[in-house]
């Protein structure tokens, strides 16, 4: 499908699931004015009758009960009609390149002193995250944000991409996951559930503690038959009064189950609808099928169980409910909730961990499929044996809109190890480093990548391009970016040279001598190892490193035009070191007096 089609698909499923919205709200617009009408005939009988016949109340009462329902099964869906509705405008957002700030930035992802994460803008406004991450779950956003953060090995690179590829075609899918909950609400944590399905059990087990709140109920509705029917309220006390303490007693243990259950059971509902739509999926690739193993036991479903749990979960929510408040006061609800939910614990408790990693990594696929469904000219990288290289052909940024210009890159193997890239500021050197850095990033997690070819070996990235100081570190920029480029030769060393490095405007920050020989003794050193990569400046003294390293390292540049008063950059990456500077025409165009006595 191409992009146009790919709008064209969007538009007519907005335009559809707005009318579908419309009929709702006028329908729930007439259902509310039912019930409004219904409840104002209730008090005005009770109001001007003293008391309505029993009969004619009890109808009421039954017919608001009935609506009531049919009017929050409306409700429940004209919210799904919306969250459609709002997962195509984003969706059109997305492929007139107007998504930036819209979406889920995934800051809290960010670790500190990532070799990568910054430079590249995996995160952030605007960022990789950004834009693919249309998960459901914070499961799967987690689960996304650590493909992003490290390289897979290369078979499993190749299982996502083949579950990519099935998924890819599948809008249906995706509209599903996006109308399951409310995106706007916060996500259940997955740590959290993880942390309390495996919890100790908190309540006590003795058989003979659970009977008695078992049994409270009943024991209590008997004696108040028989106290409603006449005779001593001592029975009827007795049992209060066992019910009082028996909830005493167990008052800390039940706080801290509802507690714990209250905050790990957000979401519940988005859990439960992935896992149902895994779990009805009849997937061919491998990794789809071994996911959906993981929630189908036999017969037994994981989202039959996990609606159980959210079932307790709203039962216990009853509690807060100013009419059966009282009631459940009476019944011990409360306690006999947290019991369920205990046992709902002991069985299935050992389970959720492999249930939330199928669910999470289920809606990340389906997140890197939508992306590759909206990107129809990406492609699927190519994976090849070390030694490191990395070989595209018309590969551009990917958060960049058609605004973008490809370039061809090769290093490595039978091309240099080391591109100098030279030119201007402004010229799109940086940008360069990012368009690789990034899509090779999209390529070891499974992602197609912009370009019309892309063949790479396993590779580690590093990259020095937003080093700033540190006022709380105590670190000058200069300082920082040493201290990155010592865990890049670090990681070069560490993973035998499977590494590509990424450094922008190399050792910027000292005196032209320093840094011509530190620069040279750094990129010999990374390429000594092994490693690939690219270095950029504006130096013209350092792009004559590379003249003396042929073939192992090479001079590119962008190109500028001074003209008019204005710069003109075409980011056409052409062979051979800059040759031309235009420092001092731009500082004049601005007014700046820089012409010597």
């Amino acid at each position: 499908m191409t992009p146009s089609a790919t709008s064209d698909t969007y538009r007519a499923r907005l335009t559809a699931r707005q009318e579908t919205l419309a009929q709702m709200e006028r329908r729930n617009a007439r259902i509310a004015g039912v019930r409004l009408i219904l409840g104002l005939t209730g008090v005005g009988l009770l109001v001007w009758l003293g008391l309505a016949p029993w009969k004619t109340l009890a109808a009421l009462i039954g017919l608001f009960a009935i609506i009531a329902v049919g009017h929050g099964r409306l409700i429940n869906a004209r919210d799904r009609a919306r969250s459609a509705v709002d997962f195509y405008q984003r969706g059109l957002a997305r492929l007139r390149h107007e998504w930036a700030g819209t979406g889920d930035a995934g800051d809290r992802f960010l670790p500190a002193h990532h070799l990568y994460a910054v430079d590249l803008d995996v995160f952030g406004r605007g960022s990789l995250f950004e834009l693919v991450a249309t998960c459901r779950t914070e499961a799967g956003r987690s689960a996304l944000a650590a493909w992003m953060l490290a390289p897979a090995a290369p078979e499993e690179i190749l299982a996502r991409q083949e579950a990519i590829r099935e998924l890819e075609p599948d809008l249906d899918l995706r509209e599903n996951l996006a109308v399951e909950g409310d995106h706007m609400r916060p996500a259940i944590d997955p740590a959290l559930i993880r942390q309390w399905a495996v919890t100790p059990r908190r309540l006590p087990g003795q058989a003979a503690v659970e009977v008695l709140v078992r049994t409270a109920p009943v024991a209590f509705l008997a004696s108040l038959a028989w106290w409603l029917q006449g005779g001593p309220a001592t029975p009827f006390l007795v049992v209060l009064a066992v019910q009082g303490l028996t909830a005493l007693g167990l008052r800390h243990q039940v706080l801290h189950v509802t507690e714990a259950v209250d905050a790990a059971s957000r979401d519940l509902d988005v859990f439960f609808g992935t896992a149902r739509l895994l779990e009805s999926r009849s997937d061919e690739s491998q990794r789809l099928v071994a996911l959906r193993a993981q929630l189908v036991d036999g017969q037994h479903l994981a989202s039959t169980s996990i609606a159980r749990l959210s079932q307790l979960v709203a039962m216990l929510a009853s509690r807060r409910n100013m009419l059966f408040a009282p009631i459940a006061g009476l019944l011990m609800w409360t306690t006999q909730m947290a019991f369920s939910i205990e046992r709902w614990r002991e069985h299935h408790g050992a389970k959720v961990a492999a249930w939330l990693d199928a669910v999470a990594e289920f809606d990340a696929l389906c997140a890197v499929a939508g992306y590759a469904s909206e990107h129809p000219g990406h492609v699927f990288p190519e994976l090849d044996s070390p030694p490191s290289h990395v070989r595209a052909t018309a590969l551009a940024h990917p958060l960049l809109g058609d605004t973008a210009v490809a370039n061809d890159v090769s290093l490595g193997a039978a091309s240099p190890s080391l591109l100098i890239v030279s030119g201007s500021n402004m010229s799109g050197k940086s940008t360069f480093l990012r368009t690789l850095g990034l899509n090779v990033v999209l390529a070891q997690m499974g992602a197609p990548v912009r370009a019309s070819s892309f063949r790479l070996s396993p590779m580690a990235i590093g990259a020095s391009i937003r080093v700033l100081d540190s006022l709380l570190e105590g670190h000058s920029r200069f300082y920082a970016e040493i201290l990155r480029l010592k865990q890049i030769v670090d990681l070069a060393r560490e993973t035998g040279g499977a590494s590509l490095f990424l450094l922008d405007e190399v050792l910027s920050g000292t005196n032209s001598h320093d840094r011509r020989q530190g620069a040279e003794g750094l990129l010999r050193g990374l390429i000594g190892f092994g490693a690939v990569g690219l270095a950029t400046t504006h130096d013209l003294a350092l792009g004559d490193i590379a003249a003396g390293w042929s073939p192992q390292a090479s001079n590119v540049h962008f190109a500028d035009e001074f003209d008019g008063g204005s710069l003109a950059f075409d980011y056409v990456l052409r062979e051979g070191p800059v040759k031309t500077s235009n420092a001092l025409a731009l500082m004049r165009s601005v007014g700046l007096d820089v012409d010597s006595a």
